[in-house]
């Protein structure tokens, strides 16, 4: 990220690491001075202090000071390198909100209760008969006994799949419908009535129907009746005319 690069010293030979020798020196000439007068010092004030207790001053004011090899101080280099470190923890929990949207975009969990029918996967079933790529991909429909938290659900399973842990969790598992209905909810219902052809005795006709099935009907009974009724009544005025 910072563009930085590992560069190995020579074997057994630490003089080649010069920067590292440099600062060692530098370190070694400033505590000398701390140490110069023993263990303890006594300060303008004329207190007593352990000089160790100044190495934290020490650390201070080497971190502070600028670096003639890499031009910012220590201290700069270590907020420099604190932003970078928020930056890649900030586009980290980006890109996991981003994913995190368009999951949930396509993919809506079901409400499923106790008692609801449900399919379950195939995908994890290994003891089905016949190839792999000819099975179900659903198998059911089982009873939901009980939820198991929020990702998962306990079914009922039949003696064929007795020995299957019966948790599943609700990405392998999906509704079962009955009804043409239940599976595209969505889906228009079109009704194609019957064609009337013409009224015999008292019996509406129709198109692809036999006798048994004629019957007086109601106009509001048939649909689109008050349209077959005029178109009927036109047809029988046409007759009579010609």
């Amino acid at each position: 990220m910072l563009g930085t690069k590992l560069a190995f010293s020579t074997a057994y030979h630490p003089q080649t690491d010069g920067l590292a020798e440099r600062m060692i020196q530098t370190m070694e000439d400033i505590l000398r001075r701390f140490c110069a007068y023993g263990k303890e010092y006594k300060d303008h004030g004329g207190y007593t202090h352990d000089w160790v207790t100044l190495l934290p001053a020490v650390q201070l004011a080497y971190n502070t000071k600028e670096s003639l090899t890499i031009h910012p101080t220590a201290k700069d280099f270590h907020d420099m390198w604190k932003r970078a470190c928020e930056t890649a923890a900030k586009c980290i929990d980006e890109a996991k909100d981003y994913n995190k949207q368009r999951w949930d975009k396509t993919h809506m969990k079901p409400d499923f209760k106790e008692g609801y029918k449900v399919l379950v996967s195939t995908l994890n079933f290994n003891n089905l008969k016949g190839p792999k790529r000819m099975r179900d991909s659903f198998v059911g429909p089982f009873t939901i006994i009980k939820l198991v938290g929020k990702n998962a659900v306990e079914v009922k399973l039949t003696e064929e799949f007795s020995r299957k842990h019966p948790v599943f969790p609700v990405s392998l598992v999906k509704p079962y419908f009955q009804t043409e209905e239940g599976k595209f909810p969505s889906r228009k219902k079109t009704l194609t009535p019957p064609e009337m052809v013409e009224v015999e005795d008292s019996h509406d006709l129709f198109k692809n129907q036999t006798s048994d099935k004629d019957k007086w009907l109601a106009e509001d009974a048939i649909p689109d009746g008050n349209l077959h009724l005029r178109r009927f009544r036109a047809s029988r005025r046409t007759e009579q005319s010609d």
